[in-house]
């Protein structure tokens, strides 16, 4: 029992950290973007989200290449790809000189980095299902989400004794590092029986699949919603804590804070999904998540400035808070109907999750200027309609489990 324990407790903490490669890579640099933008000749601020906005738009590509790949040839062979794309883009990050180059290495890093997301995310399909695949995903995100608290920190330290490139280079050994231990510890969890021969009718049959599941498609939706919202809140905030309050030294402990709420919830999650069930859980937490932000809409519409830091950080706390209670249930509701396929399902719903939440993400941070009140309507409008499309699929199901029983 012990020997079981300690095997599961391996396995959380190695898809987590194939997971956490991804935070790794956005949250080292924020505290560095000032410095990043002025090496590459970039001084707007809101140009210089396109280095945090734009690794998610590789990300959501790449999953729709390496999924499908995965089901026909193995989740370890693809993961082992994904890192050495990876490799490439942080090596151009390092030796660019422009923006644009700059973004197309963090595209490619992006695209090589949603392998060991992807496949993260397929393996644990693969050896569980239902509420204790959240439970899972929970206590998996639990050990993810260190890497946001630890990053910027990390990320400070190392601009402040070194250089910004060696930001990447400690990326880069990170994912070596991780990539040895997927190597030497984790069986390959497809079986023969389930591979799919891979030809261009993948992914036109997975789509068909896919279709075919309401729910998936619905929840899939939501998470583009809640993604593309909270991604305005990681490429802003550097602008929000730096520019707008000045507190250029305290941003990265700030976010630290801030990322170990959405720990902490993450935490309880895995055992409150046990209790009340991943659908109630989320809905709970989607409502409260809108009705902060609405709330906080509604006491600054008419500011001219930002509210004093211990009230934006108030909000935001039960902002983030809620995530923890979101992200894993919404993909473990998605992902349910689908484990037949759980390769390409899990591409599909990254695929269209991630492109919904990039041009989101872009169209609030562009107005992200002087005061947070953009982000906080884009929280409000967001989940207000992830709410709606909740609450439809709630009242169908409901419904159709009434009609089963009649």
């Amino acid at each position: 029992m012990q020997e079981n324990q300690t095997v599961r407790l391996e396995f959380i903490a190695l898809m987590a950290s194939l997971m956490s490669i991804v935070a790794l890579a956005i949250d080292a640099i924020l505290p560095a973007m000032t410095h990043i933008g002025v090496s590459i000749n970039s001084l707007d601020t809101n140009n210089n989200q396109l280095l945090i906005t734009m690794i998610f738009l590789g990300l959501g590509f790449g999953q729709l290449l390496f999924g499908p790949l995965s089901d026909s040839f193995g989740r370890k062979p693809i993961v082992y790809i994904g890192f050495l794309v990876f490799a490439t883009g942080s090596i151009i990050c390092v030796l660019s000189g422009s923006l644009a180059i700059m973004v197309l290495g963090r595209i490619l890093q992006g695209i090589g980095l949603a392998a060991p997301r992807t496949i993260a995310i397929a393996v644990i399909r693969d050896m569980y299902k239902g509420d204790y695949m959240a439970k899972i995903m929970s206590f998996v995100t639990t050990f993810f989400i260190l890497v946001p608290v630890i990053a910027p920190v990390m990320g400070k330290f190392i601009l402040n004794h070194y250089h910004w490139s060696g930001i990447f280079y400690v990326q880069l050994i990170m994912a070596i590092l991780v990539s040895i231990w997927f190597w030497k510890r984790q069986p390959e969890t497809l079986k023969p029986e389930y591979k799919i021969k891979f030809s261009k009718h993948v992914f036109i049959d997975g789509i068909k699949e896919l279709i075919k599941h309401k729910e998936t498609i619905a929840f899939t939706i939501i998470s583009g919603f809640i993604s593309g919202a909270f991604i305005v809140y990681l490429s802003a905030s550097q602008v929000i804590f730096e520019n707008q309050y000045g507190l250029i030294e305290e941003f990265p402990y700030i976010f630290a804070g801030l990322a170990a709420g959405v720990g902490l919830s993450t935490f309880l999650n895995g055992s409150f999904v046990m209790r009340l069930g991943m659908w109630r859980l989320s809905y709970i937490a989607i409502i409260t998540f809108s009705l902060n932000a609405f709330l906080y809409v509604l006491l600054f519409w008419n500011a001219t400035s930002n509210p004093s830091l211990v009230v934006i950080l108030f909000f935001m706390a039960i902002q983030f808070f809620t995530i923890g209670f979101i992200f894993g249930n919404l993909r473990a509701i998605a992902m349910e109907p689908i484990g037949h396929i759980a390769g390409i399902g899990a591409a599909l719903t990254g695929f269209i999750s991630t492109i919904m939440a990039v041009p989101i993400a872009n169209y609030i941070g562009s107005f992200v200027h002087k005061t947070a009140l953009p982000l906080f309507i884009g929280f409000t409008v967001f989940g207000t309609l992830s709410f709606l499309i909740f609450t439809y699929v709630k009242m169908t199901k409901k419904k159709k489990n009434i009609s089963v029983m009649d």
